[in-house]
């Protein structure tokens, strides 16, 4: 069975935003999820376990079915060999060196034919997330439905051939939704603007004692006396890795600090456990590092250690978005990120944290952080604000609805 079962403590997801979004931002969602009475939404992506999309829709489903608009979670099946096809896609897209073969094509579009065939897709409006299933909409589209093909991707500087090879299945849609609009590649199709968004109330961003934290942190055996310098993604080098280390090698030569590398892999990467072992070899025998390979659930001490840490750092190379960045925004913390992809809607250079383009400059900026506190909380506050104002479920929620209710309105 490919349905995700959303679980839920049985507390109202509305009334936890309103508290935290406020009355006037509720009753514009409440609104326009009235459009689409009648309705139903599926959502469809390829694994229910790690990764951003993931952590979105687990909460994004459960507000939707909240607010009135039956929505379900279907995940596409697949295997190692189609995992490292569409791995090849993502990096791809994003700009690395790749391409596919005859035979990878061939085989994208066989595992996009048997999904269509084990997903139920039983409803009217259709929200397909990122290239895995992208291929779908060609054998299962049934009259009256909407289909929109949703791009987690920076498509920015996408490889022309791989591109060219997705483009005709997205074209099949009936709209396409990007993070940025330089994302937005040439289309017969209108293209929406939806930033990714957090959960203020979720396990991974809601507020913990200073006890709750002691709890989920004394296993770790981090050093408490030390600030903590941490980047929380998963093991990809795209997230490099490599680069943070090299960077706070820089900076530890003027302040004394740890650095923390925690992540994990998602079922549908299967590059994260070599990405792993090649950061633990390069830090082999140093006490200022702690490389932690965590479970997907972690999601309380990832909470607890973004909490506990004087700088996060996203340093990526190429980057669609990174919830990570938010996630540490809303926790006050300062924040130090690559100029790349989603990430400088989030990171106003010097309102809200600091931008960087080389690992000299992020060192640069650790080691700035690191001697002023005034700085870390003015930043800090300054990025909570605009998480709040922009970057929180309520929002992402009414754009989804809104997008479909324009497509069922204008009859398209």
């Amino acid at each position: 069975m490919t349905l995700v079962t959303i679980r839920s403590d049985g507390s109202s997801l509305l009334e936890g935003y309103r508290r935290t979004v406020g009355q006037r931002t509720l009753t514009v969602l409440e609104r326009v999820a009235r459009r689409l009475k009648g309705h139903r939404i599926v959502m469809v992506n390829s694994t229910s376990t790690g990764g951003g999309v993931a952590e979105i829709l687990h909460r994004l489903v459960a507000l939707l079915n909240e607010l009135g608009v039956p929505t379900t979670w279907e995940v596409m099946p697949g295997d190692a060999r189609f995992y490292g096809i569409t791995k090849t896609i993502h990096n791809t897209l994003h700009g690395w060196p790749g391409s596919l073969s005859p035979e990878d094509r061939d085989y994208f579009h066989e595992m996009n034919r048997r999904a269509a065939e084990r997903l139920a897709l039983d409803g009217d409006l259709v929200l397909i997330h990122d290239p895995q299933p992208a291929a779908i909409v060609a054998h299962r589209r049934r009259p009256h439905q909407h289909w929109v093909w949703r791009c987690h991707i920076d498509l920015s500087r996408a490889n022309p051939e791989v591109w060219d090879f997705l483009a005709p299945e997205v074209t099949r849609y009936d709209a396409a939704v990007f993070s940025h609009v330089a994302f937005v590649p040439p289309l017969p199709i209108p293209a929406y603007l939806v930033p990714p968004s957090i959960d203020p109330l979720s396990d991974k961003n809601r507020e913990l004692s200073e006890e709750e934290e002691d709890a989920l942190l004394d296993p770790l055996d981090l050093p408490s006396r030390k600030p903590w310098i941490t980047q929380v993604s998963r093991f990809d080098r795209i997230k490099d890795p490599s680069g943070v280390v090299d960077a706070f090698l820089l900076a530890r030569k003027r302040e004394d600090a740890h650095l923390v590398l925690a992540g994990g892999t998602a079922d549908d990467d299967p590059e994260g456990a070599e990405v792993l072992n090649e950061v633990q070899t390069k830090v082999a025998g140093r006490s200022d590092v702690s490389v932690l390979s965590l479970p997907p659930d972690a999601h309380l001490t990832i909470n607890a250690m973004q909490r506990r840490s004087t700088v996060v750092l996203q340093k990526s190379l190429r980057e669609g978005f990174a919830l990570t960045v938010s996630e540490a925004l809303w926790k006050r913390r300062a924040v130090v990120a690559s100029a790349v992809g989603g990430i400088p809607l989030q990171v106003l250079h010097e309102r809200t944290g600091l931008l960087v383009r080389s690992i000299e400059g992020c060192a640069f900026q650790i080691t700035r952080l690191l001697r002023s506190g005034e700085l870390r909380r003015r930043l800090g506050q300054a990025g909570r604000e605009h998480v709040r104002e922009h970057f929180l479920h309520p929002r992402e929620a009414c754009d989804y609805l809104a997008v479909f209710a324009r497509l069922i309105e204008r009859g398209i």
